[in-house]
């Protein structure tokens, strides 16, 4: 099996760069929980370049801004994780942006165990994934407000 973020499909993202597009997570922890993920298989952050570790940040935080835009929040959680032993189930570089609203979980803090419960069962059938119609409702909207944003 290849890698899920390598599928042409997957990269049809809301936002790009030169090397980094944001997709949407197929199973959001929180409204708006998304990925910057790079156009290449890259597997480490050591791998990038100063350069690319510039623009995957500087896209990072686009992402931020559109995302808290878009739902209408002011905060924000980010994480890469780097090798299994760091919680990272697809070897390729991602880093998740998620949008935060003040009571959205019991415990700020809660949003990175709820990420890695939901890592560790990507494959299975339990984890609730958004419909292909809900997707694209998503998507179609974030770009717009992108597009709104001059971003």
């Amino acid at each position: 099996m290849g890698c899920p973020f390598c599928d042409k499909r997957v990269q049809e993202g809301f936002l790009s760069s030169e090397n980094f597009v944001a997709i949407y997570n197929i199973a959001p922890v929180l409204p708006g929980h998304s990925l910057i993920i790079p156009k290449k298989h890259v597997e480490s952050l050591f791998d990038f370049t100063d350069d690319e570790v510039a623009e995957f940040m500087v896209l990072g935080r686009k992402v931020a801004f559109l995302l808290t835009k878009a739902l209408n929040t002011d905060a924000f959680d980010w994480a890469v994780q780097e090798k299994e032993a760091a919680g990272q189930s697809v070897p390729h570089v991602h880093m998740h942006v998620v949008p935060r609203k003040v009571g959205d979980l019991p415990n700020p803090g809660d949003w990175y165990q709820e990420l890695e419960k939901s890592e560790v069962h990507i494959d299975s059938a339990n984890r609730k994934r958004l419909s292909p119609e809900e997707m694209s409702g998503i998507i179609s909207m974030l770009r717009k407000k992108a597009a709104e944003l001059n971003l």
